[in-house]
């Protein structure tokens, strides 16, 4: 009897060794990159990369994405807001991937990796590996380490020097912001998000390889590469092609139509405060409440998380930080401080600064940002007169 036991031990340890280890793939097997189309989400509006993995003799068609974020962490918010957010491989079948894909109406393009026996194997004893529970996880950067950066990461990995990079995949080179503002309406409030959050930096031409933080740059990248000088993936084809999804939106939800409303607003008050020879508080109040907010964003975003692209963000000459405390002065009912003309004079030449940055185009503003741009530079003229009426600078 014990000797019963020790055989069905023996046997039931030497299933689950069995079970754990990554099986061979057969001639039958198949990888291919799944490359899909944006959706009507922010997180979606790029598009989406993933390896798709099959085989037919063994009973496996699974899907490896890396664009999969655990939304219960600790501290997600936090994590989230300072760019210390980590992404990770998962895995799942790919019938279920396809399904999501088909209700969101997104079509999906397979491209199949030309790999022998071997290669397949070892992409695969690859993902394997790197789904383990201590390796899915990875530090993610919009522009260079996301779901499509990932797919040529991992190749390159793998195959090393056999694998080529074709740099002149490119029909024409463009910075990061007009690769983004390509992919999205620009008179959106996600552009319009985006342009105020992100920096110079990004008004750069990108290079060629950084150009496949976009989905659609890796599979044109896949066309032409090659794998010990042969192609690895000179075809696609389309898996799943929706039918006409249209998007209907009214010029009223957009940033455009209220950063509008507020210059008609503000020249409108500006106007009757000026024949009327008084200040209306509660606009100076709002004005510099937003901007001073705005501008203590975007220094949060530039000098306090480690995003990368959010760095030398000349938003903040317009949307300036001590805005906000000056908010608070304009509202009140004793006059403001003597000195109040030179600091209206100082947002003027900041706004005549980031006009003339623009034209230089050392950074690229939304052009929503024009309306906003007239109204400042209005109310804070009129500011500076009658502050300066009202105490002449000979006074002073």
């Amino acid at each position: 009897m014990p000797f019963k036991r020790f055989v069905t031990f023996l046997l039931l340890l030497t299933s689950l060794v069995a079970h754990s280890q990554t099986p061979e793939l057969t001639p039958l097997s198949k990888i291919s990159v799944l490359t899909c189309g944006p959706g009507d989400q922010l997180y979606s509006t790029f598009g989406h990369s993933a390896f798709r993995v099959k085989d037919p003799a063994i009973g496996i068609d699974v899907v490896y994405n890396y664009g999969v974020f655990d939304f219960y962490s600790d501290n997600f918010y936090v994590k989230f807001a300072q760019g210390k957010l980590d992404y990770m491989l998962a895995r799942q079948q790919f019938s279920n991937f396809i399904r999501e894909y088909k209700h969101d109406k997104r079509w999906v393009n397979e491209q199949v990796l030309q790999l022998s026996q071997s290669e397949r194997n070892e992409l695969f004893q690859f993902l394997e590996n790197n789904y383990l529970p201590e390796n899915r996880a990875y530090p993610y950067d919009f522009f260079y380490n996301n779901c499509a950066t990932k797919i040529w990461d991992v190749l390159d990995s793998v195959y090393h020097e056999k694998l080529v990079f074709n740099e002149s995949f490119l029909d024409k080179q463009y910075t990061h912001r007009e690769l983004i503002r390509l992919n999205m309406p620009l008179n959106s409030w996600s552009s319009f998000g985006i342009d105020l959050a992100l920096g110079a930096v990004i008004d750069d031409v990108a290079t060629p390889k950084e150009h496949m933080f976009l989905p659609q740059y890796i599979m044109q990248q896949l066309n032409s590469a090659l794998l010990d000088n042969k192609p690895i993936a000179p075809n696609e084809t389309n898996i799943y092609k929706p039918g006409p999804h249209e998007h209907k939106s009214s010029f009223i939800s957009t940033p455009l139509f209220w950063a509008l409303a507020l210059l008609i607003i503000v020249v409108t008050l500006t106007v009757l405060d000026f024949k009327k020879n008084r200040r209306t508080k509660s606009i100076d109040f709002v004005l510099f409440l937003l901007t001073g907010i705005a501008g203590i964003v975007i220094f949060f975003l530039w000098f306090l998380t480690d995003h990368s692209a959010t760095a030398n963000n000349l938003n903040i000459l317009w949307a300036f930080p001590l805005n906000l405390i000056f908010a608070f002065m304009v509202c009140r009912k004793k006059p403001l401080p003597l000195w109040a003309s030179k600091y209206f004079l100082f947002l003027i030449v900041l706004i005549l600064a980031v006009i003339v940055l623009w034209l230089l185009k050392v950074q690229i503003f939304s052009p929503v940002l024009i309306p906003i741009l007239l109204a400042l530079g209005t109310r804070y003229s009129f500011l500076y007169r009658y502050k300066n009426q009202q105490n002449p600078i000979s006074k002073i």
